[in-house]
């Protein structure tokens, strides 16, 4: 056997695995869309509890070196886009490849943007029912309040970029996602899938770069915390409440979901998608 079929039968090529995208974005977006909504629900909360996972690594950190705790927080966060490619749920940010079957003319521009509609609204209900979880466990007070402290320090960072800051953020992040999701396609076994999401998902997280979905949880749940504590929560930080005062749901949405969200749909659709589908399309 030669060395090139014995490298083609362990992973696909870059033309077969635009010719998956091209086919699971024609799926996702003919199939009856209640399925796509409740299909996106559980890929929110894979993401929320990512992030439970990130905050938890981040908790008791400041002696670490800035780079190394960034980067364990990185690599654990990759488990929320190992369980949804693992799952097949829909994930809004790489929902947005589902581009290639539209220039393909497998599908509508109407059936793409209402699939892109239904899971990111399905990815929005998962993300706060994973905050809700966090909420009513008393997650906040774990470390004696030190968890919740990274929660409201890393949502109010998020709500501070200024607007093209968060938008090259987000195309950022979503190049970073799709490629992930691109080069998981080419694998065939559990194993090849896991390894090849890990280290660009830790990329993108330890940069610090913003992936919407992310931020449907980790800014609610800046947002209740800042809110809602008790006062023995903020005298255990030592901490204001006043200084969290800006973390409220007008911040959120204009200060980041919406820029965030066009970069991860220019990243996603544009850089990865469209460059990798123009590249190895036929050329004649």
């Amino acid at each position: 056997m030669s060395a090139e079929t014995n490298h083609s039968s362990n992973m696909l090529n870059p033309a077969q695995v635009t010719t998956v995208a091209i086919n699971a974005g024609a799926y996702k977006a003919r199939k009856n869309q209640f399925l796509s909504f409740m299909s996106a629900i559980p890929a929110g909360a894979f993401i929320a509890i990512a992030f439970v996972f990130y905050a938890t690594t981040q908790t008791g950190a400041a002696d670490v070196a800035w780079g190394m705790a960034k980067f364990v927080g990185g690599i654990v966060f990759s488990l929320g886009i190992i369980m949804v490619i693992v799952c097949g749920n829909e994930l809004f940010t790489s929902s947005t490849m589902t581009v290639l079957a539209r220039v393909e003319k497998k599908i509508t521009t109407y059936q793409m943007l209402k699939n892109w509609v239904v899971v990111y609204g399905g990815n929005f209900v998962g993300s706060l029912f994973i905050v809700a979880l966090v909420w009513f466990g008393g997650q906040t007070m774990t470390a004696n309040g030190q968890w919740g402290l990274v929660i409201l320090n890393t949502a109010q960072h998020k709500i501070h970029h200024t607007w093209i800051q968060a938008f090259s953020l987000g195309i950022f992040c979503n190049i970073m996602v799709c490629i992930a999701v691109w080069m998981a396609y080419s694998g065939k076994t559990l194993t090849d899938k896991t390894l090849a999401a890990i280290l660009p998902i830790a990329m993108f997280v330890a940069s610090g770069f913003e992936h919407c979905v992310a931020n449907m949880f980790m800014i609610p749940m800046g947002i209740v915390t800042a809110h809602y504590s008790s006062p023995e929560f903020w005298q255990a930080l030592g901490v204001n409440a006043a200084q969290y005062a800006d973390l409220d749901i007008a911040h959120f949405i204009v200060k980041n979901l919406i820029p965030v969200t066009l970069g991860n749909i220019v990243g996603g659709a544009v850089c990865i998608a469209l460059m990798q589908w123009f590249l190895n399309r036929e050329h004649h």
